[in-house]
């Protein structure tokens, strides 16, 4: 699932760099909670190579959509009961030792994968690091925000958010790394390990929150600690501050009812917070439908759909879209204050949409012009290699390779060249090898086609066009639109609809391509963009320079696109922010 990152302007920025360069112990603070941001960025990368070598090595994953899907989603799963664990033991417990915990369980999760004799057994070890990516997801941009200074607060929570998209792009080059290395996907998984160890280390030798120890009565533990945050000048503003804003917490709390279902029930019935979660969820749910983690998780096999069969080539390929999203993310935290977040929204669903249009052209074309299958060729590596289904196909004559793979076969390519009639081979590890002792070329995801490189430049600019809008804006947006005494109830209801969402996609990818093709997979993403963008344009409202008061005040008239207001609306609303 793509992160949240909080903005931030230039100036705060530059303030942050102040700061921390003259207080240190801030930035190891803010970094060291983040390594759960790289974390939570290198498990959702590192799956994408590592399950073209679990193909390889297990011939029940190779054979089954459904296990691949389920090795890739179970993650995903994990991770919506770890942040609905996180939010109880972040106030349970404190957040270090949430993220204490969040660690612990992610470096046995990692451990269990590479060690993993089975795929029901990685299954298990994705279910851990999955638990630990949802603690950490919920508890590190948390435990930075509360042990940073207001007034870079912004700029040091962007930092988990930079992390997210930072670990994604380690995770392709650590892939990249061990392509060569005996166990491969075990390296890959078990490295994540790594990271979280570091964490570990790092957060025994630092202090609680201040404000969770403050809320349970610690008050002096939680000024050694702003102490050293602040300069002395500043630490019995910022105490009163403290003071002031936890007592509101609880006069609210007292208010609405602490349990969950008695705030579930407050949210669900107030006109505004309704409002808000139409919006709230509607960009959260929209961001995973575009199909975003299809390209996160299965970047390489849609690398290899286009064409691309060695696995090296596929891993190298998708470093330049992680590399982009990166570079996106930063891009977002640039502008999104100057341009607002609706405006972002729209212009990266459409370019979203174009991407999605052309490349399912391009993946239609592909399947049009693939190889034919030879029955010279399927006979040559003698009867038993054939593909059964090609052997008793009536219409034999007709098939090419794309027919070849979604029968769950493969295609040997031609030794002349592999845009010439090849064979149609049973999927297993023997004739793979028999295939490649030739110099031929094995195919079992996509087939040699002469634009598959029009994919690959196709999912770059579909990554430019996700990541400054839609990657990070849905996050600040469920930030700013709920009121204040509702904003932790609408911002988890609306984070687990981003996870269920992101469930749905991950685990019915695969499912698609095999059912449709892969251009009607992405034609289908492509309609799916199109409601969203429909439901943005008609449900959101632009937040941008607005107080959360005036946000209130937004919902509670309901909000209408400028277009479809009445002229008295219209005039009425010219002191807002336009949308």
């Amino acid at each position: 699932m793509e992160g949240g990152v909080i903005e931030s302007g230039k100036t705060e920025f530059t303030e942050c760099w102040r700061t921390t360069w003259r207080t240190p112990y801030i930035m190891r603070l803010a970094l060291s909670a983040g390594i759960g941001g790289l974390l939570f960025g290198y498990d959702t990368g590192v799956i994408s190579g590592a399950l073209l070598y679990i193909r390889e090595d297990f011939s029940e994953v190779d054979k089954k959509t459904w296990l691949q899907e389920t090795i890739v989603s179970m993650a995903v799963a994990g991770a919506i009961f770890g942040a609905a664990i996180g939010g109880w033991m972040n106030d349970a417990f404190g957040r270090k030792k949430s993220i204490l915990v969040a660690d612990v369980v992610f470096f046995f999760g990692a451990i269990v994968m590479a060690i993993a004799p089975s795929p029901w057994v990685i299954i298990v070890g994705r279910i851990l690091v999955g638990l630990g990516v949802g603690m950490a997801s919920m508890t590190s941009p948390l435990y930075i925000s509360e042990a940073s200074p207001a007034r870079i607060r912004g700029a040091l929570v962007s930092t988990n958010g930079l992390l997210i998209t930072g670990g994604q792009f380690l995770s392709f080059l650590v892939n990249l790394a061990f392509t060569k290395a005996p166990g491969t996907w075990r390296w890959m998984l078990g490295v994540a390990g790594v990271p979280a160890l570091i964490q570990f280390v790092l957060m025994c030798s630092l202090p609680e929150s201040p404000r969770w120890l403050y809320r349970k009565d610690k008050v002096d533990e939680a000024r050694a600690i702003l102490e050293k945050i602040y300069p002395a000048n500043e630490v019995e503003d910022e105490l009163k501050a403290l003071h002031e804003s936890i007592e509101t917490e609880k006069a609210l709390a007292g208010e609405i009812g602490d349990g969950f279902i008695t705030k579930l029930k407050g949210a669900l019935s107030n006109q505004v917070v309704r409002r808000g979660l139409y919006a709230g969820i509607t960009v959260q749910v929209a961001q995973q439908f575009v199909g975003i983690n299809t390209v996160m998780y299965y970047s390489p096999t849609i690398v290899q759909f286009a064409g691309f069969a060695s696995n090296q080539t596929a891993l190298a390929l998708s470093l330049i879209t992680s590399g982009l999203n990166f570079v996106g993310t930063i891009i977002s935290m640039c502008f999104v204050d100057r341009y607002g977040r609706r405006r972002l929204m729209i212009v990266s669903m459409f370019g979203i949409i174009t991407c999605l249009v052309v490349l399912s052209a391009v993946f239609f074309q592909a399947a049009s012009h693939a190889p034919a299958v030879s029955n010279f060729e399927s006979t040559h590596f003698g009867g038993n290699s054939t593909c059964p289904a090609y052997g008793s196909a009536p219409n034999a004559g007709s098939w090419n390779c794309m027919t070849c793979v979604r029968a769950e076969c493969a295609f040997c390519a031609s030794k002349a060249s592999e845009f010439q009639p090849g064979a149609c081979l049973v999927s297993a590890n023997d004739v793979r090898s028999a295939c490649r002792g030739e110099q031929r070329v094995w195919y079992s995801k996509g087939c040699p086609n002469k634009v598959g490189f029009l994919a690959v430049i196709l999912l770059g600019l579909y990554i430019i066009s996700y990541a400054p809008g839609m990657g990070t804006v849905p996050w600040i947006v469920n930030s700013e639109i709920y009121p204040l005494r509702y904003r932790g109830t609408g911002g988890g209801i609306a984070a687990v609809s981003n996870w269920t969402a992101n469930l749905i996609v991950s685990e019915t990818f695969l499912t698609l391509t095999n059912a449709l093709g892969s251009a009607g997979t992405f034609l289908l993403f492509a309609g799916f963009s199109l409601i969203g963008l429909v439901a943005i344009y008609f449900l959101v409202p632009e937040t941008k320079g607005l107080q959360f008061e005036e946000v209130e005040k937004l919902l509670e008239k309901g909000y209408k696109p400028k277009a479809f207001r009445k002229k008295e609306e219209t005039s009425e609303g010219k002191n807002q922010v336009s949308s």
